[in-house]
């Protein structure tokens, strides 16, 4: 997502917030990996009209210093580049924020006054100098800043320390590299500090069979230090569906928490000491139901067949049965004649569970091994816990909502070819947005391809309370073993059609211009109180499944939200749809009020990637890619389009770059790049990989200290390498 930051859209808040206070928004845009769009009106909801221009943010501010970064400049000198304060900002004009103006020392040598940016490119420097930054308003000096050193190297390292590799049940071996990467202020000392999470080498897709090694969260001084490890345990399955952790200053105390899914047998070590480790609380309820810290809920293929065991035993209990919506035997769902009596014995329950495992399953695709399916989590308590940033210390836990209820049952898991337990019941998301323009709120999320349930949570410092909750309802299905639910309507009379609308993403925004955010859950947004805004649907076109008939825009893999065309007032969202012969678009750019689709096309396949930036700024706006170039308004630029893994602003003229990379290809690592749109390499960043296979996210695309919005952190085996832009604007 662009930095709205450096954009003169919106006036900035000048009140009598703390002077050492920075923009969120804008001073740490975290894209972190799982972190981020013929005309229709949506069809579930009032019309709706664009918003007019936002007003005042009133967002809470983090307290952060001047952050000052010196590096070795390629042409020679030291590039200095620093933080404005968001109480420093008295306009905007043409080029970006109006405000004070800075006076830069090297050592006690002023070697100049900038009045219209914040970073100088001091020619005589070298490493090892000293920097300080000092503010001037009316005249007058403020005060200095920390200063920052100039190192021999161009690019910062934080030193990581590699969990133990492992071994899994099935005596499979593992090891681990850094993931995903995240930032706050923990200790309210005006500085970041590093939250890292640590994958497993057998890291998992939730369609993938197989055990996993344990995920690992930890959170660094910048020097290194750790402060501590949480150990997720064996009952948080690894990989990127799973863990979503959210870092944020919740309850506005100046120290950012840690909100994350956990599990019996999540453990915090204080400094990464295994003999201090505190497992988190269990719930009452569930130590009476005899939980304990130790459960290990990880299922072998025999524990597997016993979990249907009981699940075939209970059929007849079923309300769905009991009530007519589903047969009264197993037999009549898997098409056959009924052999039994009802309620099973274990003997005829046996019998029907290895002729599903051995005869139907295989019948619906072959594909459908039952007899390998290991190391899934689908049974035992699922939490939601609260973390000190700072020690790590569990502050609250709570009942994850929604609880999964089954292994996929009821979410469609058994009823389409591919028979995939725990896949669409285990798929979360989560997000940070301001509700009501000021504080911060953790949303989290479960499942999109049917049900969809969206949570939202307030941390007041001593208890965490549910805000709102978004919850579709299951897909009614007349077969769980042999059904269609996806593009069909949940239960629930509000937010029934949320169902098959959510990405693998989702994106907080200001969409009605109110001052308080919404939720972008892909196709369609909920409202800051929940409610659902919209839910955008569109006509199928002739050469799709069902030309004529309506249908939504459906689920997607890729989502842009923020002013794409400012030509147009408000926000606009761009996302590409896997919906192939049942999707209206295979990408559309829709008014992000609204829903209504601004512009778009039918593809008939799965239209997988999609990205959004300025690459020429001849044209105006941002341009969008998915099937080729188009424009803001969606005039064709090209038929060729650049890369699709991630965005940065890297080059001095604020224009959209590309990092570029796979983090193998042929077993061999890929040096990550950094191209222009016309695939000139700005960065090779040697001696690091990426995240995530063809994704090729880098751990972090960020403004953590004062490069403007343009650092990326990548990975060496253990540290991470920060690299920042050091063309001066």
């Amino acid at each position: 997502m662009p930095n709205s930051f450096l954009r003169p859209r919106r006036p900035v808040p000048t009140g009598p917030a703390s002077s050492r206070r920075a923009l969120r928004s804008g001073l740490c845009l975290a894209l972190v990996a799982g972190v981020s769009f013929a005309a229709a009106a949506p069809s579930s909801a009032a019309p709706l009209t664009a918003p007019a221009a936002n007003p005042l943010l009133t967002q809470q501010l983090e307290d952060l210093d001047r952050g000052v970064v010196a590096l070795a400049s390629p042409d020679g000198g030291v590039f200095v580049s620093w933080r404005l304060l968001a109480t420093e900002v008295t306009g905007s004009s043409a080029t970006g924020m109006v405000g004070a103006d800075f006076a830069v020392l090297r050592g006690t040598e002023r070697v100049g006054v900038v009045s219209d940016s914040t970073n100088l490119h001091d020619p005589d420097g070298a490493p090892g100098d000293r920097y300080r930054v000092v503010p001037i308003v009316d005249g007058e000096p403020g005060e200095p800043s920390a200063p920052a050193v100039a190192p021999a190297d161009a690019f910062e390292t934080l030193p990581l320390q590699k969990p133990a590799d492992g071994v899994t049940p099935a005596g499979e071996a593992y090891t681990y590299s850094a993931n995903d990467l995240s930032v706050g202020d923990m200790d309210g000392d005006g500085d970041y500090e590093y939250v890292v999470k640590w994958y497993p080498s057998n890291a998992k897709d939730v369609s993938q069979k197989g055990y996993t090694g344990n995920t690992y969260l930890d959170t660094y001084e910048a020097d290194g230090t750790l402060l501590h490890r949480i150990d997720l345990g064996v009952n948080i399955r690894s990989g990127a569906h799973y863990t979503q952790f959210m870092v944020s200053d919740f309850d506005g105390d100046g120290r950012s928490e840690i909100m994350t899914k956990t599990a019996p047998g999540t453990r915090v070590l204080p400094g990464g000491d295994a003999s201090r480790a505190e497992s988190v609380t269990l719930l009452p309820e569930d130590v009476a139901a005899g939980a304990t810290a130790e459960d290990d809920h990880r299922m072998s293929a025999a524990d597997y067949r016993e979990h249907l065991i009981g699940v075939f035993q209970g059929w007849s209990e079923r309300e769905e049965v009991t009530s007519g919506q589903w047969a009264a035997t197993l037999e009549e769902a898997f098409g056959t004649t009924p052999t039994h009596e009802y309620p099973l014995d274990r003997a005829g329950a046996e019998e029907l569970v290895d002729y599903f495992i051995d005869v139907y399953a295989p019948s619906r695709s072959e594909r459908n091994d039952l007899t390998t399916f290991e190391g899934f989590v689908l049974t035992g308590p699922e939490y939601l816990t609260v973390f000190d940033g700072e020690t790590g210390a569990e502050l609250e836990t709570a009942a994850y909502e929604p609880g999964r209820g089954d292994d996929g049952l009821l979410w469609g898991d058994y009823a389409m070819s591919r028979i995939e337990p725990g896949n669409r019941v285990d798929r979360f998301l989560a997000g940070v947005a301001s509700f009501d323009g000021e504080t911060h709120s953790a949303v989290f999320a479960r499942g999109y391809y049917t049900r969809a349930v969206v949570v939202a949570y307030d941390w007041n410092g001593s208890d965490l309370t549910r805000r709102w909750i978004a919850d579709s309802g299951h897909v009614p299905m007349t077969n769980p073993f042999n059904d269609g639910p996806h593009g069909r309507e949940g239960t629930s009379e509000e937010w029934g059609r949320l169902t098959t609308q959510g990405f693998h993403s989702l994106s907080a925004a200001d969409v009605d211009g109110d001052g308080r955010q919404e939720i972008v859950y892909g196709s369609a947004t909920l409202d800051d109180d929940g409610s659902l805004l919209y839910t955008s649907f569109d006509t199928l076109p002739e050469g799709s499944a069902a030309p004529g008939t309506e249908a939504g825009l459906g689920h997607g893999d890729a989502m842009h939200v923020t002013d794409i065309d400012p030509a147009r007032p408000g926000l606009e969202v761009f996302t590409v749809h896997e919906g192939g012969a049942y999707a209206p678009y295979g990408y559309a750019l829709r008014d992000a009020a609204t829903g209504e689709v601004l512009f778009g096309a039918y593809t008939g396949k799965d239209t997988g990637r999609g990205m959004i930036g300025d690459i020429d700024p001849a044209v105006p706006g941002q341009e969008a890619w998915a099937v080729g170039t188009l424009s803001a308004t969606g005039a064709p630029l090209s038929d060729t389009q650049p890369g699709t893994n991630q965005s940065i602003r890297w080059a001095a003229d604020m224009t959209t770059q590309i990092v570029a990379s796979t983090t193998m290809q042929d077993a061999t690592p890929v040096t990550p790049t950094i191209v222009t749109g016309a695939g000139e390499v700005l960065l090779s960043a040697e001696g690091t990989v990426t995240n995530n296979g063809t994704k090729g996210n880098p751990s972090l695309v960020a403004t953590c200290s004062a490069t403007g919005a343009r650092s990326c952190c990548c990975r060496p085996p253990t540290r991470a390498r920060s690299a920042s832009t050091r063309a001066p604007r």
